[in-house]
């Protein structure tokens, strides 16, 4: 089953307590946390993933758009974060951070941005629990997504079947009713919806109009037959 993660970027900061409670019935709730350096914008960090987790039975998805992840990601895992996300881009050891994010107790996850290739990293898959495609910039939110990204997206999930692995493709940015069966259709099973969400009248509605969206591409993509 397609999972959906409303970001809370695209939230009213002002109530992230209430905006968490909004999106019931969603699977994960995605964090963006930017520094500034990896990244040109600020959002927040541990204090308020912590409180986010205080506020919200809904796990999260922290995706670290950070220098140093490998020294910062940590803090995540303790902070409460039931999935940690860490750039290949900014990782200097990726196979020991993963392993790290794991020990500790979180599922591990790699992102990619959109100019970076799949292919170098085939041979760290069986270390993660997860693969972000980035499907805009990242950075900020509200960008428009990017199709050039659908043969990546491809690309990784034929790797992940030919290793046989039991992990999550997940895709970021732009990801809306009108682009995510395409999504979908191409391999991607996790899906950061932000505007789409939150934008929306009602947005645990949009979580569940998204998720029926993506279930119905899955069911005829070639990639999931015999799944």
């Amino acid at each position: 089953m397609p999972q959906i993660n409303p970001s809370i970027l695209s939230a009213d900061f002002a109530r992230l307590a209430d905006e968490a409670r909004a999106v019931e019935g969603a699977d994960w709730l995605h964090v963006d946390v930017m520094d500034n350096h990896f990244v040109p914008n600020l959002t927040l960090g541990v204090p308020v993933v912590e409180a986010l987790g205080r506020a919200s039975d809904i796990p999260m998805d922290c995706h670290l758009m950070i220098d140093n992840p490998d020294r910062w990601a940590p803090a995540y895992v303790e902070a409460g974060a039931g999935s940690v996300t860490f750039h290949v881009e900014a990782a200097a050891a990726p196979v020991r951070l993963a392993r790290e994010i794991r020990a500790k107790g979180a599922r591990a996850s790699m992102a990619l941005k959109p100019a970076t290739p799949i292919e170098p990293y085939e041979d760290l898959l069986p270390e993660l629990d997860m693969v972000l495609i980035m499907t805009v910039e990242p950075g900020f939110g509200g960008q428009a997504f990017l199709d050039i990204m659908l043969p990546k997206i491809r690309r990784t999930r034929e790797m992940i079947s030919k290793h046989g692995l039991e992990m999550w493709l997940q895709v970021d940015g732009g990801v809306s009713e009108s682009t995510i069966e395409r999504c979908a259709d191409a391999g991607a099973d996790v899906f950061v919806a932000g505007s789409a969400v939150y934008g929306a009248a009602d947005p645990a509605h949009a979580v569940r109009a998204l998720r029926d969206k993506a279930a119905a591409a899955t069911r005829s993509a070639s990639w999931s037959c015999g799944h």
